[in-house]
């Protein structure tokens, strides 16, 4: 009998080419999402007692179908979906269609999934948190999160755009070259969203989610390969893959972060980090930094170091004042005060912060960030609200039981770090 986990780390591996087929045979966004949530219910009830089929993807793909299939043929009073047994005992029947996902036109069903929901017809922000709960399966608290706006909020952005698709008629088609050009952008971002899921997740024991960060990789490399010679692609991928190629370092034995400056970089993978410095060295290359290339270019000072003594904190506040021209969002100047605080120390960094209490009183890192600098200014009862707000901000147990730890040892008479 699998563990519940294992079905829930196949059924969110499975998801994003798995809609994808859906979607290509129903022609429907609502269609393929009902499809494969039938598939997932099914899944449910019989994977436990028989176990995990040979090629779970395959095996929802042809549930999906037929579920869809049935879904049609009841509105027109025609066949009923096969028994019970004989969908379990035809796991892979669907396996030559998913070994030939890959090579479909636009490169790959996935990603030509993203281009349908970044529409040029809905706003951008729309498009991405379409793309992040139709593709990958994300939550609206979980999109909400990174947008940085209330679940509610979130809620009606991905409504309405579902509801412009529907009402526009939209099919699944293969984008035109034009149509692609002018969506890559906003799936882009989406890809940069579901690593960003993925790379935090681990750390808030969502076991699945890591699985984001290779999705994301692979989609990103078929976007290189699309669109050749595009610095900005270039740059995202060399930013997941140095970012990626420090996962086993990141996590301790009971869950937690490792600061980067803590990690065993022998644990480090040296592939991922020569490939992506040599694409960040190509996008450099090609033409002016844009926020992609900006970010790989930080991470790359992070993973060039011996550690993180040596670390040039001067050039990655230069790097990221240079961000902030060309994407002046409150996050990107809370990065750059950290950046700033350890060049200049941490008066310098507290006055960029409490400028963006604000726009970030709902993000955790923004007080978490914001203790740590008055701790080291001495000023240890508005450190101790400020981890306090962040620990009330905490989603999960290993986030609250750090700053609970970082609160007690303020009260202790030591300074977090």
């Amino acid at each position: 009998m699998p563990e519940p986990c294992a079905i829930a780390d196949a059924l969110t591996t499975a998801r994003p080419r798995a809609l994808a087929a859906l979607l290509r045979r129903f022609r429907d966004l609502d269609s393929a999402e009902d499809a494969f949530q039938e598939a997932c219910l099914r899944a449910l009830a019989t994977w436990p007692a028989r176990g995990l089929p040979s090629d779970p993807l395959a095996w929802l793909v042809l549930v999906g179908r037929n579920a869809g299939t049935d879904r049609v043929r009841r509105r027109a009073r025609d066949v009923p979906l096969p028994p019970e047994d004989a969908l379990s005992d035809a796991s892979d029947a669907e396996a030559p269609l998913v070994e030939r996902l890959d090579h479909a036109t636009c490169g790959d069903d996935v990603l030509r999934l993203l281009f349908v929901c970044c529409r040029p017809e809905l706003p951008p922000a729309h498009q991405i948190a379409l793309a992040l709960k139709v593709v990958c399966g994300l939550s609206v608290a979980e999109i909400a999160r990174a947008f940085l706006v209330s679940e509610s909020a979130m809620e009606q952005r991905i409504t309405r755009a579902k509801r412009a698709i529907a009402k526009a008629g939209i099919c699944f088609e293969v984008p035109t070259a034009a149509e692609r050009e002018a969506r890559l952008s906003a799936v882009a971002a989406a890809l940069y969203l579901l690593f960003n899921e993925g790379h935090c997740g681990e750390a808030r024991e969502d076991g699945p989610r890591a699985g984001f960060c290779e999705e994301a990789i692979r989609l990103g490399r078929l976007l290189v390969d699309l669109f050749p010679g595009t610095p900005e692609l270039e740059g995202l991928l060399a930013l997941m893959l140095l970012h990626r190629a420090r996962a086993k370092a990141r996590i301790d034995a009971t869950g937690a972060l490792v600061p980067l400056d803590a990690q065993d970089r022998r644990l480090w993978d040296a592939d991922a980090i020569g490939e992506g410095l040599a694409r960040l060295a190509r996008a450099e290359a090609a033409g002016p930094a844009g926020p992609y290339v900006l970010q790989a270019a930080i991470a790359a000072e992070h993973v060039r170091c011996a550690d993180g003594a040596a670390c040039d904190w001067r050039r990655i506040a230069l790097l990221y004042a240079m961000l902030e021209q060309v994407q002046p969002t409150p996050v990107v100047r809370l990065n750059r005060a950290v950046a700033v605080a350890k060049t200049f120390g941490p008066h310098a960094g507290l006055a960029l912060v409490e400028g963006l209490a604000a726009p970030l009183d709902g993000y955790l890192p923004f007080h978490d960030v914001r203790g740590a600098l008055l701790a080291q200014l001495g000023r240890r009862d508005e450190a101790h609200r400020a981890f306090a707000r962040a620990l009330a901000l905490a989603t999960d147990d290993v986030q609250a039981a750090r700053l609970q730890r970082t609160l007690a040892g303020l009260a202790g008479g030591r300074r977090p770090s």
